[in-house]
């Protein structure tokens, strides 16, 4: 595999870079820094299997531009994309293999599907959702509880996302509640609380090391060898596995 990492100068680009080893035949980062290339442009011509984007989500347009022209797959590890960016992505799938997950963590993607399945099973159950990250962390809620969110909505259509409380209101029955916490310097902390009014379920994960999401984005990378234009997630992943 011959990887090319765009967010090369962040924390996640340097594990990737260390993982990837004599696989990584390219580096991006957007601020410039360490004589890495800015811009793709820039980078020059690099034969390249997929490029892996663990840069900014405003970098996504870059980072699919590039996969397009140079007909290789995409993985995209950012999160907190807009409504416009979203349709970039589902628009590049239809060109290209893409890889898209709000986290790249097989854990997480075993917590999504058990959250389905605990939500098939206590229909009338309340669901809420706990993330806890580093105070650092910039987009609130995090993409992976946002990923619980949509697991749970397969299996109860009705489900409406409520992020925060305050203030006076009831809970109503359709909510998925999800908190977000930031301190110190936690990796991540994902939470699914499952509740009727005779028991109670907790599901959890935590990452102890970022290693894990260079692992899980490795995965990806190789998944998406020899796969058709498409878009393509964890569950994807999971499911091959």
């Amino acid at each position: 595999m011959r990887a090319i990492v765009c967010g090369a100068n962040g924390a996640m680009g340097k594990l990737l870079q260390k993982a990837l080893g004599s696989e990584c035949v390219g580096l991006v980062s957007l601020d410039g820094e360490n004589g890495v290339p800015k811009t793709f442009s820039e980078l020059g011509p690099v034969q390249a299997d997929v490029v892996i984007d663990f840069s900014h989500h405003s970098a996504v347009a870059s980072v699919l531009d590039y996969a397009k022209q140079s007909g290789c797959a995409a993985v995209i590890g950012t999160t907190g994309h807009t409504e416009d960016e979203k349709a970039l992505i589902r628009e590049a799938a239809a060109q290209i293999p893409v890889f898209w997950a709000g986290n790249m963590s097989l854990g997480i993607a075993v917590l999504c599907r058990l959250a389905k399945q605990a939500a098939a099973a206590f229909p009338d159950a309340d669901i809420e959702i706990v993330e806890i990250h580093h105070n650092r962390k910039v987009d609130a809620p995090s993409g992976t509880a946002h990923m619980l969110f949509d697991a749970v909505k397969e299996v109860r259509p009705e489900a409406e996302e409520v992020c925060g409380r305050a203030g006076e209101g009831k809970r109503q029955k359709q909510d998925v509640g999800i908190s977000s916490l930031r301190m110190g310097g936690v990796v991540g902390i994902h939470q699914v609380h499952i509740a009727t009014q005779s028991q109670r379920m907790t599901l959890s994960h935590e990452a102890c090391d970022r290693a894990m999401f260079a692992d899980g984005a490795m995965a990806a990378a190789r998944f998406l060898r020899g796969k058709p234009s498409g878009l393509y997630n964890m569950t994807h992943l999971l499911e091959e596995n």
